[in-house]
């Protein structure tokens, strides 16, 4: 297991070729429905994920890690299934709040993306600077620092919610990087396999065919 962070930080760690168990395989389903928006769906996979006995804690993470995905809208809708499938309050290790973290927040993000990205990190850095500055440091210190880079969640079942949702969205560009970055951190082919298997029924033939094919090109 390796963990991201100081000691004085909460950390993320991620389990190398875990094979998904029943609780990550309702969390990646719940992760697909709120990608799609639909708010009946959405509350079924809540109720199927709170069944399958896994942490609530990492269904509050999932919707926060979800505002980066699909945004606010549907990220709000999730919430909101959630919060009555639970009938409990959120679990929260941070509430995010603390703006003195934002160095710490930047270091754990810079971490985690380079984790994430291997060899093409240094690339994706000045592609993402060349669109707009400040969408790199957002990108860095917001999206891998302050939500992807949180305890609550392992970094590797976070991979696998983000490419159900950029499946279902037909992001083919962030499918393909969060596909090679599942890989960089150690995910298996066949728990690959398996997420696409879960989250293709959501989206679109269209969306499915393109993804297949994206997988097929770069599957080890």
């Amino acid at each position: 297991m390796q963990s991201f962070g100081d000691s004085n930080q909460p950390v993320v760690d991620y389990r190398p070729s875990m094979n998904l168990d029943s609780p990550t395989e309702a969390l990646v389903r719940f992760a697909s429905a709120i990608a799609t928006g639909r708010e009946a769906l959405g509350r079924e996979r809540a109720a199927a994920y709170l069944a399958s006995g896994g942490p609530r804690l990492w269904a509050d993470e999932l919707i926060l890690q979800s505002i980066l995905m699909v945004g606010y809208p549907r990220a709000l809708t999730g919430a909101q299934v959630w919060r009555a499938v639970a009938a409990a309050a959120a679990d929260s290790l941070e509430d995010g709040a603390d703006f003195s973290q934002v160095p710490a927040w930047l270091a754990r993000g810079a971490e985690v993306c380079r984790a994430v990205y291997g060899g093409g990190y240094d690339k994706l850095r000045a592609n993402v600077r060349a669109l707009h500055p400040a969408m790199d440091a957002w990108m860095v210190t917001e999206g891998y620092g302050r939500t992807l880079g949180r305890a609550g969640l392992d970094l590797l079942r976070r991979e696998y919610c983000v490419i159900a949702q950029v499946s279902v969205l037909g992001a083919e560009r962030q499918l393909h990087s969060h596909l090679r970055g599942a890989l960089n951190i150690g995910a298996s082919v066949p728990s690959l396999d398996r997420v696409l298997a879960l989250a293709l029924p959501d989206t679109g033939p269209a969306e499915t065919a393109a993804a297949e094919a994206l997988w097929g090109r770069i599957r080890p």
